[in-house]
Order: C-alpha cells, then structure tokens, then sequence
C-alpha cells in the first residue's frame, strides 16, 4: 500500500509553492515524519514530512511548481527496511570508525577529512548526502559537483550546518574561487587560454527562474511604490549615550539573561514610545465596510524587524513590543534571526506587523530611503556609525567627533502628516540620545 505526500494547506493566501530541494533520493528508505522535502512559497520555506515508513517514489522535480493539495510523491509501505539502512542514518560510519580506539563521530561535530578522497558516486548513490566533514542536500551537491565546488570551504546555513544549494550558489558569486580556475553559476572548469597561452577573461553568462519569494518581495515593493504616496525625512542621532551604556552593562546584561545587548533593542523601544505619542504613524488604510478607504489604528505594537536570510528579505513579527522588555527584545530578535537564517519561519510569524524597522547600517549603508511594508504606514531606516565633527552638546560651541547615525522615516502622506512624521522621527532621536528616558518609560 501506498501512502500520497501531499502538500499541506499552509495560509489562505499561498495556493502554490516550489520544492527547492528534495531531502531523500527516488527509492530510498523513509521513517514516518522523516523530512523528505522542503517547500518554497512566496512567504515561508517549509520542510514536508514522510506520512508513513516505507521506500519513497519522487512524482515531482525540484524546481517543479505544484498546487497545495497537490501529490508530489509516494512512501510504498509495503517496502522492507534495507539492512544497510542504519549506516544512512544521522551518524553515518566513516573509515574512522573502523578503528576501535576511535569511535565514529557525529556529521555535527565536524570530524578530520578523510585522507583519500572519496569514488565518483551515481545520483542513486548520492542518497545520504553526507561528504566527510559537512552534509548537503541533494542540489546542492549536484551544483557543487558541476562546478567543481570544494565543499569544505562552503559555510552551511542549513540545520545543523547543512550545505544548501543557496549556501553554494553565495560561494560561486564570492571571489573565494581558487586562483586560474573560473566558477560560474553554468559550469565550472578552467578560463579558456589565449593563442599566447594567456588566461582570456570569462563572458560567461547564467540564468535562473526568480523564487516565489523573490517575486513576492518585487510584488509588494512594487505595489508600496504605486499605491502609497510616499516621503521621507531625515534626521541623524548622536550614539553616544547609548554606545557607553552598552559598553558598561553588556557583560552583566548577557549574565543575568542570556542574550548579548545590542542596538535594537533601544530602537524598538524608542520606536514604540513614538508610536504611543503619533498614533497615526501606526495607523494603516483599509476598505471600509461601505468600500471606502478607512483609518485602522492600532492600540498595540507589533514591531517587524527586516532580516536578511539566504532566501531573501523576510521581516518576521515582534508581537505587543510594547509589553517586552529590553531583555525580552533582545531574545526575541535573536529568536527570529536565527530562524529566519535556518528557513524554519512560518507563515504566522511574518504577518500582521504595525510598523518596521530596516537596519542597512550592519550592510555599511550611510544612507537610505526605506520603502514601505504594506499595508503598514511607516518604516524607521536604520544606518552605519560613523564618526563626526559636531558640535558638542556638552560645551556649546565647541566642535567634536562624535559617533553618529542617519535615521530614515519613510511615511504615507495620505493619512500621516509631515509635522507627525517629524515629531515622530525627534522622538527616536530624544530617546536615543538620552536613553535613561527608555529606562523611566518617560
């Protein structure tokens, strides 16, 4: 008897996804809730479980485009479990494990190369997927192989630090390359020679079918640019305060909770206090009940925070950030990072923000214009630290260099007014700069 994999129903809004990657090769041996594949939609990637035990039949390709509800596989139950089964599991023996005075160590845990390289394998071999000291998904490993990629020196972003097709397809746009040989996204191999015996310099060229959430992510930018009518304004806050309380409490603040003190937890909250005094900034427009645009506002603060991840920018949500507290931001933005860079974000988590915040400075942008995250209202743009001739505010008329950032407001002029959208952007700047005010919730 055969069981159907089939996809599940992940959010009314996504009817269709992607297999990225499929996990298990066609045959081969699965346990019930084992992943098998991983889904990518335009929100959320997400991992597809085997429903039985049993030896898996692929009905679908990785790129392929299916529908939810869609049959991509099979798991034929009436399948025995190989007896080599248990050398494909999570600790695969190596040649070291034949020596008994050196247990065979987990993939995770990085064990020493093997001295000899292992034999050419057939994709129907490749199905553990583990090369000595790293593991890789399937594509992955076929990408690296066209194009003579030297796994070990690729960074796994995956679970577990696994090698994604994402993670190498980054090192073949990197100049990690090694000296004489060209890596390009089609092909591998060596630069043509010149009639001098002179390496030429490559023309090659690649093309690959843009990802359901790269294409969502043009959707939306597009559809900000053309529906909101939007501005920006500008200010720029002197970091000061906040950089020496960093400094002196970091080490304690990481002991008693766990988590490093970084800058975002000051703009979080210096963004809420602003949205409690300009609410309009955290305001939307809607359809009203008779069709016409209506005011939404919001009596909480849902704060997203732009990640950048393998896939692309996704902007995971910081629910009722009015009632964390620094400890409590910092947690959850590392919570949602960390998720985000592993691909494990669902839909849940990036829907239903209020206001967001974009940080381009960790990227060495000195300024920017953010755009809107529809149907939100309002974006803070964050930027780089630079050291500045100012005038000190501490001796009037005296210049000094001082570190310090540009901030970004981009609003919609349809429902928030320039004066509001400054008052709120000297808000930022107030409690950034005096940063106690944070701390007496002032």
């Amino acid at each position: 008897m055969a069981t159907d994999i089939v996809i599940p129903n992940v959010g009314e809004s996504v009817t269709t996804g992607v297999i990225s990657t499929w996990l298990k090769a066609d045959g081969d041996f699965v346990e019930r809730d084992e992943t098998v594949l991983e889904l990518e939609t335009d929100k959320v990637t997400m991992e597809i479980t085997a429903p039985a035990a049993g030896s898996l039949k692929q009905m679908a390709a990785e790129g392929d485009e299916v529908e939810v509800g869609a049959v991509v596989g099979a798991v034929d139950e009436s399948a025995e479990k190989p007896a080599a089964a248990a050398a494909v599991s999570s600790e695969p023996a190596t040649a070291e494990s034949a020596e008994p005075s050196s247990p065979a160590p987990k993939v995770a845990d990085a064990p020493a190369p093997s001295p000899e390289p292992a034999p050419a394998a057939t994709p129907a071999a490749a199905a553990p997927h583990s090369n000595g000291d790293y593991r890789t998904t399937p594509l992955a490993e076929r990408i690296a192989r066209e194009n003579n990629v030297d796994l070990s020196r690729v960074v796994g972003t995956g679970a577990g630090g696994k090698i994604r097709e994402q993670d190498v397809l980054a090192f073949l746009q990197s100049a990690q390359a090694s000296v004489g040989v060209l890596i390009g996204a089609t092909g591998g191999g060596k630069i043509p020679a010149t009639a001098s015996g002179q390496s030429g310099p490559s023309r090659a060229v690649s093309r690959k079918k843009m990802t359901p959430l790269r294409q969502r992510i043009a959707s939306r930018l597009v559809e900000a640019q053309q529906t909101a009518a939007m501005l920006t304004t500008f200010n720029e806050c002197d970091m000061t305060a906040v950089m020496a309380l960093r400094k002196r409490y970091k080490e304690a603040f990481a002991e008693k909770h766990g988590v490093g003190l970084g800058f975002m937890s000051f703009f979080v909250k210096a963004v809420v206090n602003g949205l409690l005094t300009s609410p309009m900034v955290n305001s939307s427009i809607v359809e009203g009940d008779d069709g016409s645009p209506a005011i939404e506002q919001h009596n909480y603060c849902d704060i997203a925070i732009a990640v950048s991840s393998p896939r692309g920018l996704v902007v995971p949500v910081i629910r009722n950030a009015e009632t964390l507290s620094f400890a409590g931001i910092e947690s959850k933005v590392k919570e949602l990072a960390l998720r985000a860079r592993d691909g494990k974000l669902e839909l849940s988590e990036m829907m239903g923000g209020t206001f967001t915040i974009t940080n381009g400075g960790i990227f060495g942008s000195l300024m920017s214009t953010p755009i809107l995250n529809p149907p939100q209202s309002a974006i803070l743009g964050m930027h780089t630290i630079k050291k500045r001739a100012v005038e000190n505010p501490d001796k009037p008329g005296e210049v000094s260099l001082r570190p310090m950032m540009y901030l970004a407001v981009s609003y919609d002029h349809r429902i928030i007014d320039g004066s509001e959208a400054v008052t709120f952007l000297v808000a930022i700047k107030d409690a950034i700069e005096n940063p106690e005010r944070l701390m007496l919730d002032l």
